[in-house]
């Protein structure tokens, strides 16, 4: 008595040559094996907080202490093929917080995901235009907005690389990029603190205690790049952060001048400008964010 090997995971059967009987009984036995692996495997991922039609399900939560991201990979896929080019980098801009980043691409492009996961989010989202959200094994979330078109829908198993949808400038969008955004547990984490976008898609530490100067917009200027920092351990982090609890925000007002914030405040100009990445002869915007210590 003869049977075959299943050429692939199906309901149905699909024969391609003989084997003996005890061989097909090992392969089908693995076969429900990986399956059921693979059920648990997006079991966790869905585990807390899952919901299909919010952009963030953790709007509620507040985080006050260094978290940990680990990582299993050692790089990413490109979320766009060729050169990746960064036109806009995660930081203060225009008066409001840009919590991604822009990669440049032209309408139609092939958008791909940069880990495996789980599509926890795929519609049109306020500002952010026709948008995909994927969950990833550790936590993290990668977001995917101004597409001009979807290729995966919500529950969908991703792999990392597959093609997610295409390039556009839907929502809120001054032409076509792809706004890349990363988070965990709600918190809006710098794209760059995780990722080398320069060189080899490198993944920048396995190991990565995030701090809140890696999640606050208003720490980082939009168009320059900030300068990284890690920490190895826990307590490392929590006096970094600590200390970052002492920086402040001053939101410019109608008749500020940059000598009367710094008078004020007892910092010099020339700090205020080295600080915030400005020069003495910047004009001020109401409702711009200064640090000011």
């Amino acid at each position: 008595m003869s049977t075959s090997v299943m050429a692939q995971k199906t309901d149905f059967l699909i024969f391609e040559k003989p084997i003996n009987s005890l061989a097909f009984v090992k392969y089908y036995h693995d076969s429900l094996f990986h399956i059921a692996a693979d059920e648990k495997h997006i079991k966790s991922i869905k585990a807390e907080s899952w919901n299909v039609t919010k952009f963030n399900p953790y709007s509620k939560t507040k985080t006050h202490k260094p978290f940990e991201i680990v990582f299993k990979d050692s790089s990413f896929a490109a979320p766009v093929k060729g050169r990746m080019v960064i036109t806009s980098r995660y930081g203060w801009r225009n008066a409001r917080p840009h919590r991604g980043i822009d990669i440049d691409l032209i309408t139609g492009d092939t958008v791909m995901a940069l880990f495996d996961g789980v599509v926890r989010f795929a519609q049109y989202s306020s500002g952010h235009g026709r948008t995909v959200i994927i969950r990833h094994e550790n936590g993290l979330e990668t977001a995917y907005a101004h597409l001009s078109k979807y290729g995966v829908k919500v529950n969908d198993s991703v792999s990392k690389g597959q093609y997610i949808g295409k390039g556009g400038s839907s929502g809120n969008a001054r032409g076509s990029h792809l706004h890349l955004i990363t988070s965990y547990q709600g918190a809006y984490i710098h794209p760059e603190y995780l990722f080398d976008f320069d060189n080899n898609n490198g993944i920048r530490k396995q190991e990565l205690w995030i701090t809140k100067f890696w999640y606050t917009a208003s720490f980082h200027n939009s168009k320059e790049k900030s300068k990284l920092i890690y920490f190895d351990t826990y307590r490392e982090a929590l006096a970094s952060m600590n200390k970052e609890n002492q920086r402040k925000i001053y939101v410019v007002k109608p008749g500020d001048t940059l000598y009367g914030i710094s008078n004020k405040h007892r910092i010099s100009v020339s700090k205020l400008c080295r600080v915030n990445a400005i020069s003495k002869n910047t004009v001020l915007r109401i409702g711009e964010r200064l640090i000011i210590n």
